[in-house]
């Protein structure tokens, strides 16, 4: 096949193009300001191309002729392209997260491309216990910009009449076997606060999980999902066109408690207080950990406070994929990782 990748540069991108040449598809990269398509093992992928572009822009800032030789000479477009920030403002989201899948979807549109759209697990908002592939969008209820502008672009995918489908990871991190992670932002920024004593305390309700999935098995899930986009045109789609929503998560829910006591076991780490959310009162916190909570950790802090349970029927279904164990030890071999490459510190050694 031939592959429009867009956000390209990026942890999930990358690794998704360098999976997609490893199966001899002929990959061409959108990038933006950084021109490096790198593999989470931080080797450069060997694409058959690299454009730059914006997504925010329409027809990402190309003219028409451009606009025109690109749309025409790709199979498929994989939208990975977003910010995953979650401190900006509403039209920072709606530029990138919400824009940019609309200018996307036109490109796509304009060359007769099957569109695959990376989305999160988390448009399910605030809601707890089982959350299926099938269960509508919510309207309200989610915790941040974030994942509000994610819910509004999976709605221009589903009703824009493309052969489409659309993949939900939830809290990607390092690889499976070895924890490896090319690069450390969003939830590792709140991790490492955590770990090295400066964020002491974090609101978090009782029976509160999160869902860790390897970037592995993300990025294996959405090529598979992509090597299937033409069972679409042969009967296998939905009334509406696409091929469906299919949730990439571990579907194992971790504990807080345990994900706090898994940091915890290594000494020269601090394992934070968990306080109910009720009893929490960020201004009664130390001036610098107050001001880290509001800039970093609490950010994150709504994810200390939730309980969903991703089903993943419908991508086990399609694929016969199923992400391995991501219990405690899967959590040590992430903290060891981040040790080894000098993300977090090591521990001080004893003086004899």
């Amino acid at each position: 096949m031939r592959i429009l990748v867009t956000g390209a540069a990026g942890l999930v991108g990358g690794e998704v193009c360098a999976r997609l040449v490893a199966g001899g598809h002929s990959v061409t990269a959108l990038v933006h300001r950084n021109p490096e398509v790198r593999a989470n093992d931080g080797s450069l992928v060997a694409v058959s191309g690299v454009l730059k572009g914006d997504v925010s822009a329409p027809q990402f800032g190309w003219d028409d002729t451009q606009s025109a030789e690109i749309a025409d000479r790709h199979d498929l477009l994989i939208h990975c392209a977003a910010t995953v920030r979650f401190d900006l403002d509403e039209e920072d989201y709606r530029a990138v997260n919400v824009g940019g899948t609309a200018n996307a979807l036109a490109l796509a549109q304009a060359g007769g491309m099957a569109f695959l759209h990376i989305s999160t697990a988390y448009v399910c908002g605030t809601r707890d216990g089982a959350i299926r592939e099938t269960d509508p969008l919510p309207e309200t209820g989610f915790a941040n910009g974030y994942e509000a502008s994610k819910a509004a672009g999976e709605r221009l995918v589903q009703a824009s009449g493309l052969n489409w489908a659309i993949a939900r990871p939830s809290i990607v991190v390092g690889e499976h076997h070895s924890g490896a992670i090319r690069q450390f932002d969003t939830t590792y920024a709140a991790f490492k606060l955590i770990a090295e004593g400066r964020v002491r305390h974090m609101p978090a309700r009782s029976g509160a999980t999160l869902d860790f999935v390897p970037i592995d098995h993300v990025a294996s899930g959405i090529v598979a999902l992509a090597e299937r986009m033409d069972e679409v045109e042969s009967g296998g789609a939905r009334t509406d066109g696409g091929l469906g929503v299919f949730h990439l998560v571990s579907g194992q829910p971790l504990p807080v408690e345990q994900f706090t006591g898994s940091i915890g076991a290594y000494p020269h780490f601090h394992e934070p207080e968990l306080v109910a959310p009720e009893n929490f009162d960020p201004t009664h916190l130390p001036a610098l950990e107050r001001r880290l909570f509001r800039r970093v950790a609490g950010l994150y802090a709504s994810y200390f406070q939730r309980d969903p349970h991703f089903d993943d029927a419908a991508f086990r279904a399609l694929t016969g994929m199923e992400c391995p164990e991501t219990g405690e030890a899967y959590i040590r071999r992430l903290i060891d990782h981040c040790i080894e490459v000098g993300f977090l510190a090591e521990p001080v050694a004893e003086e004899a």
